[in-house]
Formats: C-alpha cells, sequence, structure tokens
C-alpha cells in the first residue's frame, strides 16, 4: 500500500513539473532579475509583500467553503450574459496619432493613445483568461478584438502576472509590433522566456518611475494585490501606474482591494482627469485582493479622479455576481456621490479630451 502511495505522489509531482514547464507558465526570476529583486524593501522570505496585511480570504470564512461556493454551490443565473455582449469593432490601426482616446477591450485590456503615444494596458486577446483552453472562456461578443487588430504600439503596459492580466498566446503574438514594455518587478522573466530582448523592458518596483516618448512619465504605485503562475504566489511584483502626459494625468489601477495607498497616491501626484480602475470578480470573502464595489468608489475619491472608466468585468466570470452587477453598482454609487463615471461599450472611443463623454446604460438592455 505504501508503495502506491508513493507511486501515486511521484507521479503526480512528475506530471505538474512536466505541465508547468510549458512556455505559457513564463518564467521564474533568477540571475541579477533576482538579485534585483532582493535588494527590493518589499521583497521579504522570499516573495513580495503588500504595504498591510493580506489575508487571501476575509476573516470569518473558510477556504473550503469558498472553494465548494466556487465551484459546486448552485450559481446565479446571470453570472454569464444570456445574449451577446453588446460591442463596437474599432479599427485601431486607423485611429489618427493626433487623437487622444482611451478604447477598452474587455475585461482589463485596454488601449491608450494620448500625446502621439500608443499604449496597450494588459492585453488578453485569446478566447480564455486561463492558461487552458476552453476554461474561463470569453462571453461571446467580449471576444471580438483579436491579436491581429493591434497596430504597433510604443508601450505595452502590464500590471502583473495573473493569466486574466499577462495572456501568453496575446503577448507572443504582437511580439514584433511592441516598443518597449513596461512591468513590475520580476514579471520580466516571463517575458525573456517569450523572446522580448532584455533591452525592451522597462521593470521597475514601487516608487520607480521612467521617462517615455513624447515628454510622457510614468510612475510605479502600490496595488493590494497578489501575483503567480504557478502554486507559488507572490515570485513577482504587482503594481498600479500614474501616467502623466503634458495634457493629461491618469491612474491606471490594475487588481487592488482598497487599502490606505489611495489615499497617498491621491495626495501625491493627484488629482487625475482619468481613473481607469478594477471593478468587477469580487466577494466579501476575498475583499482584500478584489475591491467590493462602494470599495472602488472610496477609492476613487481617495485619488481625486475627475473621471472614472471601471474596467474587470464582462468577459469572464471569475467570481460569483451576476455578469452586470458590477457596473450597475459602480454607477448607481457613483452617482450617488455626484462622479462621472464613463461606461463605454467594449471597443467605443471615449475622447480623452471631451470633458462631457456620456455613455448607455447598455447592460440593462
Amino acid at each position: 500500500m505504501i508503495y502506491s502511495i508513493i507511486t501515486i505522489v511521484v507521479v503526480l509531482i512528475a506530471a505538474y513539473f512536466i505541465i508547468t514547464s510549458q512556455q505559457v507558465f513564463g518564467a521564474e526570476p533568477k540571475g541579477k532579475r533576482l538579485e534585483r529583486m532582493k535588494q527590493s524593501k518589499l521583497y521579504k522570505n522570499s516573495q513580495f509583500q503588500n504595504t498591510s496585511y493580506t489575508p487571501s480570504i476575509t476573516e470569518g470564512y473558510g477556504v473550503t467553503k469558498v472553494m465548494y461556493d466556487f465551484f459546486f454551490a448552485k450559481k446565479d443565473p446571470l453570472l454569464k450574459p444570456l445574449k451577446s455582449i453588446p460591442a463596437i469593432h474599432t479599427d485601431l490601426k486607423n485611429i489618427s496619432k493626433d487623437e487622444d482616446v482611451f478604447i477598452w477591450l474587455g475585461h482589463s485590456s485596454y488601449y491608450i493613445q494620448t500625446d502621439g503615444v500608443s499604449l496597450l494596458i494588459d492585453p488578453v486577446l485569446s478566447l480564455y483568461g486561463s492558461p487552458f483552453k476552453y476554461f474561463n472562456k470569453a462571453f461571446k461578443g467580449a471576444d471580438i478584438f483579436k491579436p491581429e487588430d493591434i497596430p504597433h504600439i510604443d508601450y505595452l503596459v502590464i500590471t502583473h502576472d495573473h493569466y486574466d492580466h499577462l495572456d501568453y498566446p496575446t503577448v507572443k503574438a504582437i511580439k514584433d509590433r511592441v516598443g518597449m514594455v513596461v512591468l513590475p518587478l520580476g514579471v520580466g522573466a516571463h517575458f525573456e522566456r517569450w523572446g522580448y530582448a532584455e533591452n525592451q523592458l522597462i521593470e521597475e518596483e514601487w516608487g520607480g518611475e521612467a521617462l517615455l516618448k513624447n515628454n510622457l512619465k510614468i510612475t510605479f504605485t502600490p496595488a493590494r494585490h497578489f501575483s503567480g503562475r504557478k502554486v507559488k504566489r507572490n515570485v513577482t511584483l504587482w503594481t498600479s501606474y500614474v501616467l502623466e502626459t503634458p495634457t493629461k494625468k491618469m491612474f491606471l489601477g490594475g487588481d487592488s482591494g482598497y487599502d490606505s495607498h489611495f489615499k497617498m497616491i491621491g495626495e501625491k501626484y493627484g488629482p487625475f482627469d482619468y481613473a481607469v480602475i478594477e471593478n468587477g470578480q469580487y466577494n466579501e470573502a476575498w475583499k482584500y485582493i478584489h475591491a467590493l464595489p462602494e470599495d472602488v468608489i472610496q477609492a476613487c475619491i481617495d485619488i481625486k479622479a475627475k473621471n472614472i472608466i471601471p474596467v474587470h468585468s464582462s468577459k469572464f466570470a471569475l467570481a460569483l455576481h451576476p455578469w452586470n452587477e458590477p457596473l450597475k453598482k459602480v454607477a448607481g454609487l457613483g452617482k450617488e456621490k455626484g462622479l462621472h463615471v464613463l461606461t463605454p461599450l467594449i471597443g467605443e472611443t471615449v475622447d480623452l479630451n471631451k470633458t462631457d463623454n456620456q455613455f448607455k446604460v447598455w447592460w440593462e438592455d
């Protein structure tokens, strides 16, 4: 009996290493990159840390119950949309260089062009948000943008290495159309394995900054989250960004639970003309790593955002709430607080130089 158990364990371990050796899982930092990580004040006990204590599961919730609810409990009938998500297939390749625009590509993927510079953030343009095909499949209609739709871009910007933000098929497919890559410390190991050159990577920790083309500046700012593409967590950093241009200032939120870092960012870098902020895939059981709608609104108040663009919804079912609840709640709560929440369709152009952008309540159609 003992030999059978040992054999099963050995087979399982071998299978794990065979599976995770595939390109999609990326690479762990080593060499100069690992030495640099070890010098970071954010890196302790062989992993990066949040500034505040951040348990994966909220106090009062158990892992077993959370896992049961996620995989086996009866789901909300609107967990996934009953019909195709409405979307507009804007031709990104034919946008004039003198236009300043934001275009949401679904989930947390979006395209920004401002001051003659193009940026593509967290593009997940394959049909799934996971390392395996047919798992976490995109909603119909939310998948209209493909890697071949992406023009040459000046900067590919990555917030962290989770599969719904760093998509191997997409970044591999667009490699020859990418100028530079902006990414948090450690994540460059994945990109180098995937064929990107070391001198293409702008890789920093919180507080780091880089001067970009046309007098743009990007600053790496805190987020309250975690990272990892394998079982081991937090071997790479996660981040939000402050993007400053000659004409505007933007906050690019990335995934984050609510914490005091939003107020710090607002006081040090705000106010912001636009805040692109996570709003979706939340649950009270993991509110420390994905903000609840009321916390999203408070975060936007903290950072002093004039216009709010919620993302991280309407493409994948990664939580248990109805697919349209994030937009419904953040739009309603924002209106109560007198905030300007912009809710474009996937692919709909937001003119970043207009002060009166208005969009339909399309998620209730």
